[in-house]
């Protein structure tokens, strides 16, 4: 790949990281049929955690997440993997204030990846026959949405045409209210009711937007259908069966559970910024949208399985790379599947792809659809939440171009 193509595709993985999408030149017939043509090739991948380099040479990455900590980062973490083989590694503190090094495998938040899981889930659940992905939201959680509603489906949730609201807080743009509020506890009934108070988007099925609204509504949904709760179908239907060590719901604990690397915000005060703490944080506001906690390590034998058809049966699978026939809020192609992105290249080729963002933390996985080639990094960002991202993250991508 030349340094142009290299380039092009990390300014566009870029944007995504940031929580837009620009895509160029690639309607949403185009990107959904470049994912079903790679759909049969994915049986070929073999489910392994262990990490050889083989020909791979890692210098590009090395390089790219050297000389942590800096003022926009603390730490980092890569797993990449392609034909030529598989590389792991780590740079930076896991503790500000100890000096402590990340261990292996450090847990993280994975924000908005908690997404996939999700999505994976419901699929499972209408692989099962227990959900029908048409079927009215209303139909398993009646009296959640009003009873003039208009008819949301399951399957709305999950690709983010349902046109559900946001909900408001006071002064979430405020990151001294949000430091003081880090320890309140929401439920998902809460922060819907909330969100009704405003009015709907647009009719559901006609455009798309993306917003953690669906997932929590589907995060309601398995509890219902299944009688537990989030996390511990999380644990029996995911983490369990793929060996995933490290991956969970935390439910309402802020703290994140064993060998994990701290986050944190940079706050101005009194003409000066100061690094506060920001590991601890309840997550209840982000409910089976962007709560998990997991590690590279996990997330990228989950992308492997996921990707096999070895979490969600084929059939099911394909509401994963296939993108809605509408346009998005601001007139442009759909761009969002039922728990990925997909991301075209300037090659033609078609990645699906998923970041996620909560303060302290910022990560990503993407993936070919034959899984041949999966990205997985974990960047514990100063300003993650406000005002961008770090350049660490410009480095990643441009490295795993570059060993692409």
């Amino acid at each position: 790949m030349g340094t142009k193509k290299i380039t092009n595709a990390s300014r566009l993985l870029a944007l995504i990281a940031l929580g837009g999408v620009l895509v160029t030149g690639v309607g949403a017939p185009a990107a959904t049929a470049a994912g079903r043509a790679g759909a049969g090739s994915a049986a070929a991948v073999r489910l392994d955690r262990t990490c050889r380099p083989g020909s791979l040479d890692p210098a590009p990455m090395r390089q790219a997440i050297a000389g942590l900590p800096t003022a926009t980062a603390t730490s980092a973490q890569v797993r990449i993997v392609t034909t030529a083989g598989c590389w792991t590694g780590a740079s930076g503190v896991a503790d500000l204030r100890t000096g402590r090094p990340v261990p292996p495998d450090a847990r993280f938040r994975i924000g908005s990846v908690t997404k996939v899981f999700t999505a994976a889930m419901v699929l499972q659940l209408a692989a099962e026959g227990r959900v029908d992905l048409d079927g009215p939201v209303r139909r398993y959680l009646p009296g959640l949405l009003p009873a003039d509603y208009p008819t949301v489906t399951v399957r709305q949730l999950l690709n983010h045409t349902n046109g559900l609201p946001d909900p408001d807080l006071p002064a979430a743009d405020n990151i001294e209210w949000q430091l003081a509020h880090r320890y309140d506890r929401w439920t998902p009934e809460q922060i819907v009711r909330t969100a009704l108070r405003n009015p709907r988007l647009f009719e559901p099925g006609e455009k798309q937007r993306y917003s953690n609204m669906g997932p929590i509504v589907a995060g309601l949904l398995i509890e219902r259908v299944t009688g537990h709760s989030y996390a511990r179908e999380l644990d029996r239907r995911i983490a369990r069966p793929l060996g995933l060590r490290d991956t969970y719901a935390p439910g309402d604990d802020p703290t994140i559970r064993g060998r994990h690397v701290h986050g944190y915000q940079a706050v101005d005060r009194d003409g000066r910024t100061e690094l506060v703490d920001a590991t601890v944080w309840s997550q209840t506001f982000t409910p089976a949208a962007g709560n998990v906690i997991s590690s590279t390590a996990d997330l990228d034998a989950f992308l492997a399985a996921l990707f096999a058809g070895r979490v969600v049966p084929q059939p099911q699978l394909e509401e994963m790379f296939t993108l809605p026939a509408v346009h998005d809020v601001d007139g442009g192609p759909a761009h969002y599947s039922a728990g990925l992105t997909a991301y075209p290249l300037p090659t033609g080729e078609v990645l699906w792809i998923k970041t996620g963002s909560r303060f302290g933390y910022l990560a990503a996985v993407a993936a070919s659809r034959d899984g041949r080639f999966r990205l997985t990094y974990s960047v514990t960002s100063t300003d993650a939440k406000l005002d961008g991202r770090p350049p660490i993250v410009d480095a990643i991508i441009d490295a795993a171009f570059a060993l692409r």
